[in-house]
């Protein structure tokens, strides 16, 4: 689901639960809302509203820590590409092959996205990530050194090689893991029956109404937030690709 569906779905939810508790405060007899009734409501929605701040708040904190970890998880597979380029272009021409390969492989990455589904699905003209890094590997594997240094460069190469391949089979573990659906969807019903007492408590005039329905927008936009940022690769708030675009254009060169 997108995340901009997602808080236009909360912003319409806390908005109605706002507006039923407008509806039934019309309806109550008066001594249902007297000082003594809204001073307990008051404390009753003030254990919800704080239990509803703390939830939001981990969520925010989860949310902010994923995309942290993939902006890292970018600029180290974008150190790690160079660094294997460098250690193949020591060992010699012989691995012309496996660095155009590399080089390609990123080139496919910046047109198809960070993505697991995009990376790892093979389509008619090119094939997925992990079959392009393997046949690095194999062309690294097929060397045949001819000293010690071209020994040691070789097993440096398959070392960073497999790195870079561990980076993408990660990517394509974590890549459906998102928000936990579960506590967000409790997190929204706390909010909607704050936002109904909200509306129960309020008088109906336009400046009131409107204070409540930027509130409402303002929690929208941070589920919002939370949504794009738990899926840091794609949406609004995505890491950049601005390491992978430097790395090709220094792959290749002597």
């Amino acid at each position: 689901m997108g995340s901009l569906l997602v808080g236009g779905l909360v912003f319409l939810c806390l908005s109605m639960a706002t507006s039923i508790g407008l509806i039934v405060r019309a309806r109550l007899p008066n001594h249902h809302l007297n000082a003594e009734s809204k001073d307990v409501i008051r404390l009753a929605t003030a254990v919800v509203g704080t239990l509803s701040a703390l939830a939001l708040g981990l969520l925010i904190a989860s949310a902010k820590s994923t995309y942290d970890n993939a902006e890292v998880e970018m600029r180290t597979a974008a150190a790690r590409v160079l660094l294997l380029d460098r250690v193949m272009a020591q060992y010699g021409p012989e691995t012309d092959k496996a660095r155009q390969l590399l080089r390609e492989l990123i080139a496919k990455r910046l047109s198809r996205g960070w993505t697991a589904e995009t990376t790892d699905e093979p389509s008619a003209k090119a094939l997925g990530e992990y079959q392009d890094i393997e046949a690095v590997q194999a062309d690294l594997r097929s060397l045949a050194p001819k000293d010690a240094a071209q020994r040691a460069l070789q097993a440096r190469a398959l070392e960073v090689s497999g790195m870079v391949a561990e980076t993408h089979w990660l990517l394509v573990e974590s890549g459906k893991e998102g928000l936990p659906w579960a506590f967000l969807a409790v997190l929204v019903c706390w909010l909607a029956l704050l936002f109904a007492t909200f509306g129960l408590q309020a008088p109906t005039n336009p400046t009131v109404l409107s204070i409540l329905l930027v509130c409402a927008l303002s929690v929208a936009g941070a589920i919002f937030l939370i949504s794009d940022m738990a899926n840091p690769y794609v949406g609004l708030v995505h890491v950049s690709d601005a390491p992978l675009q430097s790395a090709i254009e220094r792959l290749g060169k002597p």
